[in-house]
């Protein structure tokens, strides 16, 4: 029977050590993002002794690093009735709280994991400096604040020190971060990501070439180290960003170095929508429409797919299925809506409103178009500032200047775009035009009011630019406004006249400085006779065979 009970404790002990020897390669897993992998490894733990709790806690880390929120929760809970580490899963609890905005649950939540626990315990705190840290809405003080207190207890382990590094690189403080990352690799040199960390420091600090040089050196230590070419391929496109000229180059050195990132992280269809991410930052949008259609194979029914389904046919210029497409996305409940999901389907609405030869458009298709585009700035106004300036300026171009305008009020709506002031020009000009087609029979006075607004602020912004002055008078010419008509025509001759003999000699602004003469002569007509026949005299002057001057002046006299 003795030899029975020393088998049994021995067989225990075996059974334990391989079940901690299963959790450290989960672990490992976890840090090279083998979220698949790691997912297998928990679950094997878990099958063979349910109560667990360690083991169930880092599986629902693992969902929550997928954004499965549901998967998570149910081990979460099913770690709180486990006989060891059950108390760590308070702290994925805690974690829920603080994305859900309610860091009050959240503390008593933090509260019960670190009660009674043992004078060196530390574990506890790290994972609670990390929930602060990687929350959706995250605390970095706080964090710091955390894991101070561990570092009391031990100021040497590395993982308390690689989540100080990322607490304070959150923190944007750059040198603590850097020493916190450097410490925890010299405490422990197999803990590569806290290497790695010190080149994504430098990527931040727009020090690309040392970045790179950084994320070498963690390959030629490990060169089968999934994420550092994940960090290589954002360094590349972000470098590409910096530097124009070399864009198409970096681009591509990035994408090779993403591949790489997907072939070492299991393929799983979460390293393929971090992909598809990726690919819709860089604008390769014919390489996402194959990237979707793949991970349509791996999963028909995830909604995300639907996303880049939609970005992707929209850039290759697939309307229908990108209008069907985020239309199907934004209506399914519980997605994650963006404000580029808005813009995209605003913008597929509106190119498939307007017939291919330009002359006729869909209004209401183009009227939808224009509301989720409204969304979209709503969402975040910066979205717009890559594109909608083209989406207006090509209706311009096809001389649909009502549909122009809608566009470019949207546009003129952030005065924190870079193309504001151009906007406001466009604007302005396609109101104008908009009403002075031939079919109007009496120009729309709301519309001209604003065109004459958007001059006012080219005006402001831009004092010189010549042309929003006559564009403004002939705008008040058509409100029958002549003080502000000669108002504008005259500022326009002066601001012409400023800039010299060469501007005056150009044949388009000779056209415009005899336009100017002869609107206001023709304004003053009426109230001031002398003034009037001056004016016309100031045409002839500039073109002797003006023949509306000379008739003008055979009129007056």
């Amino acid at each position: 029977m003795n030899k029975v009970k020393v088998l049994s404790i021995a067989l225990l002990a075996v059974v334990a050590t391989i079940q901690a020897q299963d959790i450290n390669q989960a672990k490992k897993a976890i840090d090279a993002e083998q979220f698949e992998s790691a997912k297998t490894i928990l679950k094997s733990i878990i099958n063979a002794k349910p109560t667990n709790g360690t083991a169930a806690f880092y599986l629902g880390n693992v969902y929550m690093l997928q954004n499965n929120i549901d998967s998570a929760k149910i081990y979460y809970q099913k770690g709180l009735l486990g006989t060891e580490g059950a108390r760590l899963n308070n702290i994925g609890f805690g974690l829920i709280d603080l994305d859900n905005g309610n860091p009050a649950a959240a503390e008593q939540k933090f509260a019960i994991a670190t009660k009674d626990l043992k004078k060196k315990d530390i574990e506890e705190y790290i994972f609670i400096g990390r929930a602060y840290t990687f929350s959706t809405k995250p605390d970095y003080k706080k964090a710091i604040d955390v894991l101070n207190k561990a570092k009391l207890i031990n100021p040497q382990d590395a993982q308390l020190n690689l989540a100080l590094g990322n607490a304070y690189f959150g923190d944007k403080n750059q040198n603590d971060a850097y020493s916190s990352y450097r410490n925890a690799y010299s405490f422990d040199n197999t803990l590569i990501r806290a290497k790695m960390q010190l080149g994504v420091l430098l990527k931040g600090a727009k020090a690309y070439t040392e970045a790179i040089k950084a994320f070498d050196e963690v390959i030629a230590i490990n060169p089968n180290y999934g994420p550092v070419y994940r960090e290589l391929a954002e360094t590349y496109y972000l470098w590409g960003r910096n530097e124009p000229s070399k864009y198409r180059v970096y681009v591509d050195k990035a994408l090779v170095n993403y591949e790489k990132y997907l072939s070492l992280t299991d393929y799983s269809l979460n390293s393929r929508m971090r992909h598809a991410d990726f690919l819709v930052l860089a604008g390769e949008y014919k390489a996402l429409e194959i990237e979707a259609n793949k991970m349509i194979e791996l999963d028909k029914v995830n909604p995300r797919i639907l996303r880049y389904l939609g970005f992707s046919a929209f850039q290759n210029g697939n309307y229908d299925v990108a209008i069907k497409s985020l239309d199907s996305f934004i209506s399914t409940p519980g997605n994650k809506v963006i404000a580029l999901d808005y813009q995209t389907l605003g913008f597929a609405k509106i190119k498939k409103s307007v017939s291919e030869d330009g002359k006729t458009v869909d209004q209401s298709l183009f009227d939808n178009g224009i509301l989720d585009i409204k969304k979209s700035a709503e969402m975040d106004a910066n979205s717009l500032a890559i594109n909608i300036s083209e989406v207006g300026k090509k209706l311009y171009e096809q001389k649909l200047f009502k549909q122009a305008a809608q566009i470019y009020e949207i546009a003129v709506a952030n005065k924190e775009s870079k193309n504001y002031v151009l906007d406001n020009f466009y604007l302005g000009n396609s109101l104008y035009f908009d009403n002075t087609r031939k079919d109007i029979v009496k120009p729309d006075v709301e519309s001209l009011k604003k065109a004459d607004a958007a001059y006012a602020a080219v005006i402001e912004a831009s004092p010189k630019t010549q042309d929003a002055y006559i564009y403004r008078a002939r705008t008040n010419s058509l409100l029958e406004n002549d003080e502000l008509t000669i108002k504008y025509y005259s500022d326009y001759v002066n601001i012409v006249t400023e800039k010299g003999q060469e501007e005056l000699a150009k044949p388009a602004v000779i056209k415009k400085i005899i336009e100017s003469y002869n609107t206001s002569a023709a304004s003053y007509a009426n109230t001031d006779k002398n003034k009037a026949i001056e004016l016309f005299n100031k045409t002839l002057a500039i073109d002797p065979a003006n023949q509306y001057a000379l008739d003008s002046l055979k009129a007056l006299k």
